[in-house]
């Protein structure tokens, strides 16, 4: 059985980083306050939480402060350059177990990514004083259709 979690998560900026596990078809919404140094993403298990940016392995999937999505060391995608987040503005994203899509503001970015394998987590960093706030429900923007927030697997005995 499956049961709705909801979490809202602070993140300040000195390689900080955390995930939960994904079900369904999440969407995280990410309010950027501070630019400096972060990334937003899926993550395995197996990732090192403590290797900032992530994207490095096969572990993890992200979007970089940048605009470049990173997996394997290799950049999947790229937000287009007028659409680099900026301060203030909201990141959203979805992951389908296959691909994961970009929303700034709530368009869609049309920069889809793709590549991890298995059980995946959402996974955010911070450094260099980045400043993130983190939304898994009560979204911002209206998630597109078929996705909702994270859905936390419990075990009833």
């Amino acid at each position: 059985m499956a049961a709705m979690f909801t979490c809202c998560l602070g993140c300040c900026g000195d390689g900080g980083s955390g995930h939960i596990p994904l079900k369904e078809m999440p969407t995280v919404q990410l309010d950027t306050h501070h630019m400096g140094v972060w990334g937003i993403g899926v993550a395995t298990q197996k990732v090192n939480l403590n290797q900032v940016p992530m994207g490095r392995d096969t572990n993890s999937l992200v979007l970089r402060h940048d605009g470049s999505i990173y997996h394997n060391n290799e950049e999947k995608n790229r937000l287009p350059a007028n659409s680099i987040p900026q301060e203030g503005d909201i990141v959203g994203i979805t992951y389908d177990h296959v691909e994961l899509n970009l929303y700034l503001n709530g368009k869609n970015m049309h920069c889809p990514a793709s590549g991890i394998r298995g059980t995946v987590y959402p996974v955010v960093y911070v450094d260099d004083s980045a400043i993130l706030d983190c939304q898994f429900s009560d979204f911002y923007h209206t998630p597109p259709q078929g996705f909702e927030k994270i859905l936390f697997e419990q075990q009833i005995f």
